[in-house]
């Protein structure tokens, strides 16, 4: 079911990976790994186990396009024995960081495991790929085997540990992607429009069926205008869409505009409820993990849009 081998011949992987060796494990004998977001952390957390100590960066509500290392953070990361994060430019003010730190130790974006022709590449940033992968689950799935190959590249001697550990994973993610089709189906076909604060749902519209309108671009950092509100207000006015959503990782004040300006065109759009798109839910919030928050996203839209 894994690529190991796949990904052993791979010359641009193998280039990848030979850039530095990393630090010795730590005294218990447990390999440190640092994560960027909080998707990433989970899914090493996932395929580590018990034998490796997992840190991430960026907690809940961290907005990676933003997020700025402080020293205590480039502390963490030049202690690491592997840095796993994203890739495809979506923790671009840490481009820098990343490509020193990749001279002397393993630096990874686990994007490198998606065959390029499966990443979306928007008209409007040319030469660079749509980042949010993990919004759909069978192409996050294949970040699975650059994490395995990495925990055993740089501890053989767990490897039945984290392949066992990977495999399951990986079963559950198929029956969760099987989920996510099933309930965005029931949605009647007129409704399936979601509405977000910022581009970052490509993925998940394309995988499971749903037309998906972003206020801002790709990268939060895009500004958006009043020309954008009156876009989407025409929108959800002309095709009588009932709810829009919050982001958790993004300022309402976006989504409130489009909402007033719907209200001033006579119609009554709801706010759906709030949506977990660059970063994992806080404690109580149900989207802790990978897995959860997807749920969590899946339940909020089909509720809100649903008959």
């Amino acid at each position: 079911m894994l690529r190991l081998i796949g990904l052993l011949l791979a010359g641009g992987f193998l280039m990848l990976i030979s850039c530095g060796q990393g630090h010795d494990k730590s005294p218990d004998g447990k390999l440190y790994v640092v994560c960027t977001t909080g998707m990433i952390t989970d899914l090493v957390g996932e395929i580590g186990g018990e034998r490796i100590e997992v840190d991430g960066l960026m907690g809940p509500g961290v907005d990676p396009h933003m997020f700025k290392a402080s020293q205590g953070d480039i502390r963490r990361l030049s202690e690491a024995d592997i840095i796993f994060y994203n890739g495809l430019h979506l923790e671009g003010k840490m481009t820098d960081i990343f490509e020193k730190m990749a001279r002397s130790k393993k630096v990874i974006p686990v994007a490198s495991g998606i065959d390029s022709s499966r990443l979306i590449r928007p008209d409007e940033y040319e030469g660079a790929y749509d980042p949010h992968i993990w919004f759909d689950v069978w192409l996050w799935k294949q970040t699975i085997d650059v994490v395995l190959f990495q925990l055993i590249r740089s501890d053989s001697l767990n490897r039945p540990v984290y392949e066992e550990n990977a495999r399951r994973y990986a079963m559950r993610l198929d029956s969760l992607h099987t989920w996510v089709h099933e309930q965005i189906a029931s949605i009647p076909e007129e409704q399936r429009v979601l509405i977000t604060a910022h581009d970052a749902f490509s993925y998940f519209g394309r995988s499971y069926g749903i037309q998906v309108i972003g206020l801002q671009g790709m990268s939060t950092v895009a500004e958006y205008g009043i020309n954008d509100v009156n876009r989407l207000v025409n929108l959800i006015v002309d095709l009588r869409i009932r709810a829009i959503f919050v982001e958790s990782s993004v300022p309402q004040r976006s989504i409130n505009a489009v909402k007033e300006g719907c209200a001033a065109r006579g119609f009554d759009v709801q706010i759906g409820g709030t949506l977990y798109s660059d970063a994992l839910g806080g404690p109580g919030t149900q989207a802790e993990n990978y897995m959860d928050m997807v749920r969590s996203n899946v339940t909020t839209i089909v509720t809100a849009l649903r008959d």
